[in-house]
């Protein structure tokens, strides 16, 4: 058996070509015709995922800057940080019993994070075949607005999409794992790239199963013998690479997760999460 663990796709060009790779096989499920479990054709996903999916909710007209208002993040995120001077609205009296001349205090307002320079994030891409299409989007909808809050926020963002689950062979189960770098840190924001990667069903259904159709073939054969993988699909921090540190590593979406049933619901509990995290500040 050929190993399961992909070297990671550090770049986004890199994850397209491995997805546009001739197949080894000929019953892979990334270029089937059918389009409606998918939500999109293999000609129109490989299209979204270069121009992006900037409009994602055209039944509901809902835009990103609507949902970023919704999030109550429309405005910069600030934390008041204490900044000693000669002048200044209190008295550090400690310091001017010692004689110190900067010993006035001032409330600076400052964009800082708890989590250093950059702040990762690892999306598993893998959920049941039966989850629905809203639930989808809206889980991705929520993740992609805050994420570009974040960016907003004065901090660094890393995103990256894994596929990891099992594959039950000869009775055992043996994990398989990739990951694709979305977003790097410190380049310009591709929105409509990030809500692509993180809401569209066709993110799993076309481009991450044509990455393992293009496996070799005892690989790929596996993969569509199993369904593409069974759960849990759970990815880890080990899967990426060995430089990032203190990843943080989103649970992969199941039929139990009721908080993704509508955008408001996935919204609030996103926010919610994030501000636990340190990163931002949610407006009440």
């Amino acid at each position: 058996m050929h190993p399961l663990k992909l070297p990671p796709l550090s770049e986004w060009q890199d994850f397209l070509d491995a997805a546009t790779t001739e197949p080894s096989i000929d019953n892979g499920a990334s270029r089937r015709v059918d389009a409606e479990w998918q939500k999109a054709s293999w000609d129109e996903a490989l299209r979204l995922a270069v121009d992006g999916w900037p409009v994602p909710l055209e039944d509901t007209h809902v835009t990103v800057g609507e949902l970023r208002e919704r999030a109550g993040l429309t405005h910069p995120v600030t934390m008041l940080e204490p900044v000693w001077d000669t002048t200044g609205a209190e008295v550090d009296v400690g310091a001017y019993l010692a004689g110190v001349p900067e010993c006035m205090v001032d409330a600076v307002p400052r964009r800082v994070s708890r989590r250093g320079k950059v702040v990762t994030f690892l999306v598993p891409a893998g959920y049941s075949h039966f989850i629905e299409h809203d639930v989808i989007i809206n889980r991705g909808l929520a993740l992609a607005t805050l994420c570009a809050a974040i960016i907003d926020a004065g901090h660094s963002v890393e995103v990256w999409s894994g596929d990891a689950g099992f594959l039950e062979l000869s009775g055992d189960k043996h994990r398989y794992s990739g990951v694709a770098r979305v977003l790097a840190a410190g380049e310009p924001l591709d929105l409509g790239r990030l809500i692509f990667a993180v809401a569209h069903p066709s993110m799993l259904r076309r481009l991450w199963f044509g990455v393992w159709d293009a496996q070799p073939a005892a690989v790929a054969g596996a993969m569509v013998d199993n369904a593409y993988g069974v759960p849990p699909f759970t990815c880890l921090a080990e899967d990426l690479p060995a430089e990032i540190t203190d990843p943080y590593v989103f649970p992969y979406l199941t039929a139990e997760d009721r908080q993704w049933d509508d955008l408001p619901t996935a919204l609030s509990w996103s926010t919610a999460m994030f501000a636990d995290l340190g990163l931002i500040q949610a407006v009440s």
